[in-house]
């Protein structure tokens, strides 16, 4: 069974505005780190993250989504809004349209949050599948969610990479998934060793997370 992507919602105005789009998907982010736009949802609602939050030695312990600018009334406003939009009828054609206007070559979703259900990821899908010259990659968590994706769809646009991260510090990377994220401290790093700790805590050149030639990528736990 293959999904296709949706452009239009019927009966509804076209979307062919910036300013149209934002009213449903909210603005897209840009994470200092992150070479390109993001997409982010609130922490709070992470459903496998709000556990491993409380488990010290896990990746989610002591999540930096909850620090910092992300704890500002105006920055938890947006991020609800951007969590809700997903349940508007037109997210999918208003997203692909900001990311085909916004995006030169990448996109990154949820730099907080994550996937919520599995008809978040197939909105995300879609969306990967209308706009196929941005590269897109997606971390997450929720297992089930992507599993369970999979059974249906058997396999992710050609254009998104989907990484399940293993939930231990030091852990092994899930052997049930193509692509997949760690986290090292004291053990050493499994398969790309991101290099970002060494220059300034930016992706700079490096595009390994998008990459699918690259089954693993490691974070050091800084």
């Amino acid at each position: 069974m293959v999904h296709s992507a949706i452009n239009v919602v019927i009966g509804v105005p076209q979307i062919t505005q910036v300013k149209q789009a934002t009213k449903i998907t909210g603005e897209l982010g840009k994470a200092g780190k992150m070479p390109c736009p993001t997409y982010n949802t609130p922490a709070s609602m992470c459903k496998t993250g709000a556990k491993l939050r409380l488990v010290e030695g896990s990746t989610c312990y002591g999540c930096y989504a909850f620090k910092g600018n992300y704890v500002y009334p105006d920055v938890q406003k947006g991020l609800l809004k951007r969590f809700h939009a997903f349940s508007k009828p037109q997210f999918v054609e208003a997203m692909s349209f900001m990311i085909s206007k916004r995006c030169k070559s990448h996109f990154r979703w949820f730099d907080s949050g994550d996937l919520y259900d599995l008809a978040m990821l197939e909105k995300i899908a879609m969306v990967c599948k209308n706009t196929p010259k941005i590269r897109h990659w997606l971390p997450t968590r929720e297992v089930k969610v992507v599993s369970d994706y999979l059974k249906i769809y058997k396999k992710f646009p050609d254009n998104l990479v989907v990484r399940v991260s293993a939930p231990m510090i030091d852990g092994e990377p899930l052997k049930s998934f193509r692509w997949t994220s760690t986290v090292h401290h004291k053990g050493k790093p499994i398969g790309h060793d991101c290099p970002s700790r060494f220059q300034q805590n930016k992706c700079m050149d490096c595009r390994a997370c998008w990459d699918k030639r690259v089954a693993n990528v490691s974070y050091h736990k800084h």
